[in-house]
């Protein structure tokens, strides 16, 4: 019996041994950490789930004559055609009072600015260098910016659209998460601007920080967290 028993458990910590050595670079792996903000975070450990990972959009902007718009349809009296081409990255569109179409961008550094001249468009680059400027909004000759973590502003920015100032920061204190990091911004009826910082992963408990719509005085003073942002 003594026997038996001391080959049972012989045979018990071999078998526990081997499943530790199989396990053991599983656990490391799903063990290491993702940098803080990944939008990776939460996401289930399946190769369904690793599917959903962001496509990387197309390095450089479709030149014009590119541009399938044969395949493009339209009501019966309207047309399609290229109004701008070669802007890069291109997310938000605003209209200023004075015709300029202006154009953020989510992944890349640059504001633009479409100048129509006796029906020749020209491409102007307003301010560079920025970090996910994915949100503008135009009120009253301004331009306001909104980058991951701040916003900024250009005063009377269509009357300087060929020597552009930097902008003028007026606020700095957002999370710099990147998931979800980048901003929509508009102009209330109460005069203040809006924003949103969402949340920094897609499956998580996000800090009181975050998940919120805020909204900001238009010279940067005054942050006031309004709701939850969902």
């Amino acid at each position: 019996m003594a026997y038996l028993s001391r080959r049972r458990g012989f045979v018990l910590a071999g078998t526990l041994a081997t499943l530790l050595v199989a396990a053991g670079p599983a656990a490391a792996q799903q063990q290491t950490p993702l940098p803080p903000g990944s939008p990776l975070i939460g996401r289930p450990d399946t190769e369904a789930a690793k599917k959903l990972a962001p496509v990387v959009p197309p390095p450089l902007p479709a030149a014009a004559d590119k541009l399938p718009l044969d395949k493009l349809k339209a009501p019966k009296g309207f047309t399609i055609e290229v109004y701008a081409s070669g802007l890069d990255n291109a997310r938000t569109l605003r209209l200023g009072d004075k015709g300029t179409v202006f154009v953020s961008s989510r992944l890349k550094d640059k504001v633009y600015a479409i100048v129509d001249k006796g029906g020749k468009r020209e491409v102007k680059v307003v301010a560079s260098g920025l970090y996910r400027p994915n949100g503008i909004v135009l009120h009253k000759g301004t331009l306001y910016i909104a980058e991951l973590s701040q916003i900024s502003k250009i005063e009377n920015v269509e009357d300087q659209l060929d020597n552009p100032p930097k902008p003028t920061v007026i606020f700095s204190d957002l999370p710099k998460d990147e998931g979800h990091g980048w901003k929509y911004l508009t102009v209330g009826p109460d005069e203040k601007l809006y924003f949103q910082v969402g949340a920094p992963c897609n499956i998580c408990m996000p800090s009181d920080r975050h998940a919120k719509i805020y909204r900001l005085n238009l010279d940067g003073s005054g942050l006031d967290g309004l709701a939850p942002h969902l």
